[in-house]
């Protein structure tokens, strides 16, 4: 079979974000397995995004960023997530990496190599020892280990012998054995394969320590660098309020005015929604000083306007919405578990209170 990244539908002169958003119109028009998602983000490396986001430094790049995870996020929110975090490793390692890693980093890029970022952990957490001259190996374990048993390489962050927090870039091709994915039963992003890892006794030497102990928690790239998901959770949204849309004007209930009053109220959150996520990432990604506030803030006004829309869309659609065939059905399984990702009532908190210490809207005051 043809891969729908290479279809004749698909012109080699379109951009990766043209590409990315054919194919995950194609996905929409179906559920697909609940399993990771390995064919597609095959042919999302075909298209050149795992391998297009690694610097996006100008608006424009920005901007590509925030539309491809848009449109990953509506057609597969699972996909999303392991993109979301293949983007952020990739990143990470550019930024605080050496020559040599940044070099292997785009070799490994080239090649389809997918990667993530692994923080939390079960007590006592993971560990770095010394194993030798410049050889270490770790102990502990990983746990909401997304795409666990399935990645090729993975970015974690470790304890060394002094407490600092550092980041490791670990190859975990073919090593399945040490995933154990069989506490991963939730009713959504069931495809995320989100389980335990085991690294004891791993061993890794200086290549694989990325950057200065205490980095990965740099702000404000780390706290402001949530925008990325919600962008994919943005798009995820977005793709409700087309299936809700579709189904009043199929049958015919768009000519009932309590429907289109729900449907209004849909469409106004999610738009306002992607005013606040676009310009999130565009604060992130310049390390704006009311960048991290206003990203905590975008957090929680994708969350109810997703809520919002699920609630509409059950109630507009009904019984039929709850099928498992439905693609409303799935996103909002799936957008259910995601908008818990993580601690969303202390992230709007801290945002009303960085607002309530000062105006954190930027030169325009408040307005």
């Amino acid at each position: 079979m043809t891969s729908p990244a290479r279809s004749p539908i698909h012109p080699k002169d379109w951009t990766t974000l043209e590409a990315v958003r054919a194919l995950a119109a194609e996905w929409d028009r179906a559920n697909g397995d609940e399993l990771f998602p390995a064919a597609r983000i095959a042919a999302l490396h075909e298209v050149r995004a795992l391998a297009g986001f690694v610097d996006v430094s100008t608006p424009e790049r920005t901007d590509a960023l925030v539309d491809v995870l848009r449109a990953i996020g509506g057609a597969d929110l699972s996909l999303g997530r392991v993109f979301e975090g293949h983007v952020n490793a990739a990143q990470l390692v550019s930024v605080y990496g050496d020559d040599a890693q940044r070099q292997t980093l785009a070799r490994g890029l080239d090649a389809g190599r997918v990667s993530g970022v692994w923080n939390t952990e079960p007590t006592p957490g993971l560990s770095i020892r010394q194993d030798g001259n410049n050889r270490w190996r770790l102990d502990g374990r990983k746990s909401f280990a997304t795409g666990a048993g399935h990645l090729e390489q993975i970015l974690v962050t470790a304890r060394n012998e002094t407490g600092g927090k550092q980041l490791v870039l670990v190859a975990i091709a073919g090593e399945t054995a040490r995933a154990d994915n069989s506490g991963w039963q939730v009713r959504g992003m069931r495809g995320t394969g989100s389980g335990l890892f085991d690294f004891s006794d791993m061993p890794i030497g200086p290549e694989g320590m990325i950057g200065a102990p205490d980095v990965y928690e740099t702000e404000p790239k780390f706290s402001a660098g949530a925008w990325r998901f919600t962008a994919v959770q943005l798009g995820a949204i977005e793709a409700l309020v087309r299936h809700l849309r579709d189904h009043l004007v199929q049958t015919g209930k768009g000519a009932d005015p309590i429907q289109r009053a729900r449907f209004a109220a849909c469409l106004t959150e999610t738009r306002s929604a992607g005013l606040w996520v676009r310009r999130a990432a565009h604060l992130a990604e310049t390390q704006a000083a009311e960048a991290i506030p206003f990203v905590l803030m975008t957090r929680g006004v994708v969350e109810e306007a997703g809520l919002k829309t699920m609630e509409a869309a059950a109630r507009s659609v009904g019984t039929a919405s709850f099928f498992a065939a439905s693609r409303i059905d799935r996103i909002t399984r799936d957008l259910g578990l995601y908008l818990r990702q993580p601690v969303p009532d202390q992230a709007r908190d801290r945002a009303a209170a960085a607002w309530l210490e000062d105006d954190c809207w930027g030169d325009d005051r408040w307005w």
